[in-house]
């Protein structure tokens, strides 16, 4: 008897969140991403003419290289600053304060160093 009030509960809950999503009440996580406002957007000038522009979300940060890389990336652990990673961590995105950096490969090399926030133009 109760496995069948519980069944019957979840399939009315399913069906209700389904109707829901069906009628527009609910954005569709799509939606919910398209929304999504970036908390910051900054410019860092790094060492020898570098730069990263980076769009920092709740939990995510977008970045555009000088060298004309892109990405999106997660933010993960970190004990100190925020820390942003690819999911093997070959790429990983340092930001504390107005400062960052960024290692590259399993010797985790710095291929841009002493990043610093750019004065906002006005």
């Amino acid at each position: 008897m109760r496995k069948a009030i519980r069944t019957s509960t979840l399939s009315l809950t399913a069906a209700a969140a389904a109707a829901m999503a069906l009628t527009g009440a609910m954005p569709s996580n799509a939606e919910a991403a398209d929304d999504a406002k970036p908390i910051a957007e900054v410019v860092f000038k790094c060492d020898a003419d570098k730069s990263i522009d980076a769009m920092f979300y709740e939990d995510k940060v977008d970045l555009t290289l000088s060298d004309g890389r892109s990405m999106s990336l997660p933010q993960v652990i970190s004990g100190s600053g925020a820390r942003y990673a690819n999911a093997d961590e070959s790429f990983v995105f340092w930001n504390k304060g107005n400062t960052a950096f960024v290692t590259e490969g399993p010797d985790e090399t710095m291929t841009f160093e002493n990043c610093v926030e750019a004065p906002k133009a006005h």
